[in-house]
């Protein structure tokens, strides 16, 4: 490790003072463990796939999707556990919505209406879905138009504003803006829910040395396990940590996909 090291966690920072709580926890664990981070502050990097590129990587969380398409070099640290509906250990599913008032039920009722994604390098919100309809689509295009909106809170923003018709939303998100914002789910409807999948992967730089892995492991599984961080944990919706491998993300779609 060198003085320019970087930490973020960007991907679940609906409510960020909890964000800041949890890396509070996590740099004095971490510490424990050796590594020198004293001085880190937790990141907000507007461009996240530059920010995992980075050599100076030490910490961050990504999605599957990126990980197995955009960032080949970045070793996997681990993958949290989350207490919300639609997550299975490390698994989590993204949930399929729609405005309450809809007379749609099922994914197959949304047929050439509108879709939005957070982006077209997310798995929850595009992949995920777009996995859902080919079987779907016969000889064409499932959806009459496909939008992006740049986050899940934009995509259900959408919804809301009848700028579009369906998303797929990560149950986790979802969950934490029940608890944070509920007026922006306020007239949604959940009409399904995606396959359970790997959820989003802790990452570090690829040069990063064993022992400096093993000890973020250490660190993470203390911050998630023991009683003293339960609080901190809840905040964030996290009940456990497990270490995975490149491998584990083998079911995340390989290339730009082929549209829905």
């Amino acid at each position: 490790m060198g003085p320019t090291d970087i930490v973020s966690l960007p991907m679940y920072a609906v409510n960020r003072a909890d964000v800041d709580a949890q890396w509070q926890q996590l740099r004095l664990l971490l510490a424990e463990q050796g590594l020198p981070v004293a001085d880190l502050s937790l990141q907000w990097p507007e461009d996240l796939v530059d920010h995992w590129r980075d050599p100076r990587l030490l910490l961050s969380q990504t999605c599957g999707y990126p990980l197995m398409n955009l960032l080949p070099n970045v070793q996997p640290v681990g993958c949290f556990h989350y207490d919300a509906p639609g997550c299975e250990g490390i698994g989590y599913r993204s949930l399929i919505l729609a405005r309450r008032r809809e007379k749609g039920s099922t994914l197959g009722d949304f047929r050439q209406r509108r879709a939005v994604s957070n982006g077209a390098d997310s798995y929850s919100g595009y992949h995920a879905l777009e996995g859902m309809v080919k079987p779907l689509m016969g000889g064409g295009a499932f959806f009459s138009e496909v939008i992006f909106s740049g986050g899940h809170e934009q995509s259900l923003l959408a919804l809301q504003r009848e700028e579009a018709d369906i998303a797929a939303v990560d149950c986790v998100t979802y969950a934490l803006l029940q608890r944070h914002r509920p007026e922006r789910i306020r007239g949604l409807k959940v009409i399904g829910q995606t396959p359970l999948c790997p959820g989003l992967p802790l990452i570090t730089q690829q040069h990063t040395p064993p022992a400096t892995l093993a000890a973020l492991r250490t660190a993470l599984l203390s911050l998630a396990s023991k009683p003293e961080y339960r609080a901190v944990c809840r905040a964030v919706l996290i009940t456990g940590f497990s270490p995975v491998s490149r491998k584990r993300y083998d079911v995340i779609p390989q290339g730009p996909g082929g549209g829905m």
